[in-house]
């Protein structure tokens, strides 16, 4: 990967983390997502303290992992009572002046004596767990902590773990708390920072001095000095302000590029005619096309009959009838004389794309076998998992034109795939390829390809503009008839233990009539996380077992997750699909691309767990059969977080553009998407679509200045945030496909 960079601050920011830290700390970073040294740096803290200032306990939320300066307020012992082995506990209440948090530990009589007494010295104390909720109310169990006097000096003897913790909480300036794990605690994520900051130290800064002295931002390092070493919060502000804008003009740039090189390119013009396998479809429709369906297909005709390759994003929720639209599209290509491909994200979604359309066009999709029309094409389907012979026959029937559609995944990316005459790309789900794959198809032809995305994903119109600057953008807001109702329900199982056990009665009911359900999980395996008293865990291994012993003993069951090899999965989605189980209990991997019209209820566990547009998004996989759907959004929490606030939106509209608006306004995240909202790789990471619309459009401007000078990247600063940009969007096809 060194080879790719022109610049030394992006050849060093690309240096694995294992090459710095040692292999050990390098993997407890992995499950934070940071693998790359430009990962820790852009690893922000939440918040910064003083070992001077006391930590505001209101500011506190379930799940965090944090370090917090406290005094004790007061200690209750409850020694054992029982036999040999009994445990009793300890409990502190830990204060700032004027909230409280409660502390817990948990042992024999003789450590909660040692406790007690460790915690009865000093003025204030450094605190460092996991919070979480007991009976309503915020706690730390068994923290590690540290007691501190007057001065911030340790009380009594520390070893070199706790030493290392009041070290970086009493240092002088401020102490930045970080998103943390408990393998991989805040002032360890620290220490790492100071190691990867002394790598960087002495970089050049590839942004020309000129326009970062207009735009008054500090080096490249004195940014990443002033986030992880700030001796104040407007130095700290200033950096992520340099973070930011990098950011935000990397992705202009690109897109800023990718204009101009459509621009230069040709593409064949498509004619429509009035005697070819297009009219044949149309006429042989079962039902009415919407206006939004003829108005967005108005719209990539007139962009198919230009030289200029069309790059145009259609939007549309499950059910609002984008294959069709997308097909039509593909059929006109076909008249042509040239060739389609519609690339999906997984297998199971390009078998279903290949079975969808074959069932749409009948006859007129197989080829030139007896009885078939003179203009029909085949369809033809190319994925990693095929058949040597199936492989052979459907690569030659692409090479020699005799498949006019071809549906696949990223294995028509292989250099093996020959085409004909390939005129037309659809790219379903198109977050999840980066620029390269699409461009990858797109240099197969000797005229550039149309383009076409499609995405079931509600994009607000702001981050259309953001993310797909070199797309034109169109829009199918009309649900065709015939789609039914799906009545969304949120059960508050904590306060309401028995909607959950009606929950799983309401699965047997509808199996009962032939019906299916998912019950979908937020995780595979159990954490840490605790489970309210009498509820099941949520995790998919543990509440399989407990639905399969259980509520939903004797009816057919299934598990689906990303830990299941290849063939698994698709045998047991197959099984779903067809009929053989009942019930599918799974995580996300169903978000996308799992039609199966005969289920009719959905259960959603830890539902507060995710956000707005992937809650809506996962809805849409029932209700899609003659009858209606039911969805149960299943919370563990009091009623009274934000979490659910979202829940109530989702169960108060089905409008996904609505809920795209609601989920940006509310979360205000760089995963514009409404993938998971634990971390990862998103689209943007630091940005915020609404907070920093000012900025995206200054950059804008900024990249469409630069690339006007520049337009062959001679300049190494440009061409390497591009490099960048495109890598960071195949990791993201790489890890989600």
């Amino acid at each position: 990967m060194v080879g790719l960079w022109r610049t030394e601050a992006y050849r060093r920011l690309a240096t694995p983390l294992a090459e710095v830290l040692g292999a050990p700390t390098a993997k407890a970073l992995v499950l934070l997502k940071l693998e790359r040294v430009e990962d820790l740096m852009g690893h922000l803290p939440r918040r910064y303290l003083s070992g001077t200032e006391t930590t505001e306990l209101s500011g506190l939320e379930p799940g965090e992992d944090v370090a917090l300066v406290a005094q004790v307020a007061n200690m209750v012992a409850h020694p054992a009572h029982g036999g040999r082995g009994s445990r009793g506990r300890l409990e502190l209440r830990l204060t700032d002046g004027t909230g409280h948090l409660r502390a817990t530990f948990f042992g024999k009589d003789r450590y909660l004596k040692f406790w007690q007494l460790q915690l009865s010295r000093g003025v204030k104390g450094i605190f460092v767990g996991k919070i979480s909720v007991f009976n309503g109310e915020l706690q730390m169990s068994h923290p590690n902590f540290v007691m501190l006097d007057e001065h911030g000096t340790i009380v009594g003897r520390a070893d070199e773990t706790k030493t290392s913790m009041a070290n970086r909480v009493s240092r002088s300036g401020l102490v930045g708390i970080y998103p943390a794990t408990s393998k991989m605690p805040t002032w360890q994520i620290a220490e790492c920072a100071d190691l990867v900051l002394e790598l960087l130290k002495g970089t050049d800064d590839p942004m020309p001095a000129e326009l970062r002295s207009r735009l008054g931002l500090p080096e490249f390092y004195e940014a990443y000095e002033s986030i992880h070493r700030p001796e104040s919060i407007e130095a700290a502000e200033l950096g992520v302000d340099r973070l930011k804008f990098d950011e935000a003009l990397s992705l202009q740039v690109t897109m800023a590029y990718r204009r101009r090189d459509a621009a230069n390119h040709t593409a064949a013009s498509v004619t429509r005619r009035s005697d070819g396998l297009l009219a044949a479809f149309d006429q042989r429709l079962p039902f009415t096309l919407t206006d939004g369906q003829v108005e967005v297909g108005e719209e990539i005709f007139a962009d198919l009959a230009r030289t200029r390759p069309m790059q145009r994003l259609l939007q549309g929720e499950v059910g609002s009838g984008k294959t069709v639209v997308a097909l039509r599209a593909m059929l006109a290509e076909v008249d042509s004389g040239r060739q389609a491909v519609l690339l999906a994200p997984t297998e199971v979604l390009a078998a279903q794309h290949f079975e969808s359309l074959r069932s749409l066009l009948g006859d007129l999709g197989e080829g030139q076998v007896l009885g078939a029309p003179d203009d029909a094409t085949e369809v033809v389907l190319v994925t990693g998992s095929q058949s040597a012979a199936q492989r052979r026959a459907a690569l030659a029937a692409i090479a020699d034109g005799r498949a006019g559609i071809i549906v696949g995944t990223h294995a028509l990316l292989s250099e093996t795939v020959s085409f004909a005459d390939l005129g037309l790309i659809v790219v379903d789900e198109q977050h999840r390829f980066g620029v390269e794959q699409r461009a990858v198809l797109q240099s197969r032809a000797d005229l550039v390809p149309h383009l076409l995305v499609m995405t079931a994903t509600p994009i607000p119109r702001s981050i259309a503009m953001t993310v797909f600057g070199d797309l034109e953008v169109s829009t199918l807001r009309e649900i065709p008839a015939g789609r039914q109702d799906v009545q969304t329900t949120v059960v508050q199982a904590k306060l309401r233990p028995g909607w959950l056990d009606r929950a799983w009665e309401r699965i047997r009911e509808e199996v009962s009539i032939g019906r299916q359900a998912f019950v979908v999980c937020p995780r595979i395996s159990s954490n840490d996380e605790p489970v309210p008293d009498g509820l099941p865990d949520p995790s998919v291994e543990a509440l399989y077992e407990y639905l399969a012993d259980g509520p939903l003993a004797g009816l057919r069951l299934g598990v689906l997750h990303g830990r299941l090899a290849g063939g698994e999965k698709d045998s047991t989605m197959a099984a779903f699909a067809s009929g053989d189980l009942d019930v599918l209990v799974a995580t996300t991997v169903i978000e996308v691309g799992v039609d199966v019209p005969n289920a009719s209820m959905m259960v959603i566990m830890d539902a507060d767990h995710f956000g707005i547009s992937q809650l809506h998004q996962l809805r849409g996989r029932v209700g899609r059969g003659g009858y209606p759907g039911v969805c149960l959004l299943v919370t563990y929490s009091d009623g009274t977080t934000d979490a659910d606030r979202r829940l109530a939106a989702v169960a108060a509209s089905r409008d996904g553009f609505e809920l795209a608006e609601v989920d940006l306004e509310q979360r205000r995240e760089g995963d514009v998407f409404g993938a998971s909202q634990s971390g990862g790789r998103t689209t943007l990471k630091l940005l915020r679509v609404l907070d920093d619309a000012e900025l995206l459009t200054e950059s804008r401007e900024i990249a469409e200045m630069l690339v006007a000078r520049d337009p062959d990247k001679a300049s190494d600063w440009l061409a390497d945030m591009v490099t960048h940009t495109e890598l960071r969007a195949d990791a993201d096809f790489l890890e989600r496909s």
